[in-house]
Order: C-alpha cells, then sequence, then structure tokens
C-alpha cells in the first residue's frame, strides 16, 4: 500500500502591514506634531548656547527639559548641580536674552 499523498495546508492571505513611518517623517506631516518638534530643538538649542558659559563638567549634569510660553526648564542631574546652576541664572538668562531667546529659565531635578 502507498501512502495518500501529503499536501500542503491552503494559504491564509494575510493582511497587509503598512511601512512604519519614520519619526521625522512623522513630525512634519502632523501639526501638533510639528511644533513639538520645534519645542524639542528650541531645548536643545538653548542647552548649546548656556553649555560654554557652565565650568568644568557642569553641563555633563544637564539635559534640556520643557519650552513653553512663560520659559524653559534645564534638568539637573542632582541638587548640588541644580544649586550651582541657580547662581549662575543672571548670566545663563542674559546669554539667552543676547541670542534673541529671552524668557526665565526653570531648574528643575531629573526624577529618578
Amino acid at each position: 500500500m502507498t501512502a495518500p499523498p501529503r499536501y500542503l495546508p491552503p494559504k491564509v492571505p494575510r493582511a497587509s502591514i503598512p511601512a512604519p513611518t519614520p519619526v521625522a517623517q512623522a513630525l512634519r506631516e502632523h501639526a501638533a506634531l510639528a511644533r513639538l518638534g520645534e519645542r524639542l530643538e528650541g531645548s536643545r538649542r538653548r542647552l548649546r548656547l548656556i553649555s560654554p558659559a557652565l565650568p568644568g563638567n557642569l553641563a555633563a549634569s544637564l539635559q534640556p527639559g520643557p519650552l513653553d510660553e512663560d520659559g524653559w526648564s534645564v534638568l539637573a542631574a542632582n541638587a548640588a548641580v541644580a544649586a550651582k546652576l541657580r547662581q549662575l541664572l543672571p548670566r545663563l538668562e542674559a546669554l539667552l536674552a543676547q541670542a534673541g531667546l529671552p524668557g526665565r529659565i526653570r531648574i528643575k531635578l531629573i526624577q529618578k
């Protein structure tokens, strides 16, 4: 006796999955996301502007924070960094004003 022929199961059509949209493209195409991208870049720009005025490796302990109508937040790694940054606030705010980016700088601790 011969064995019955083996057949492959019928192919089940799969739903097509669209290709993922790159983040940069999504930011450009959606109005609210575009504004968010502009704020993120504005925050990074402010940190780059003040970094040369910071002593030692203080810039390495900072991260750019939220940017809104009231001002800009700088995120400090710990309380000692935040205290030193508070001493430098008048000079840092003057640097930003000279660059055409006036506003208040807020200092916040990075939550762990």
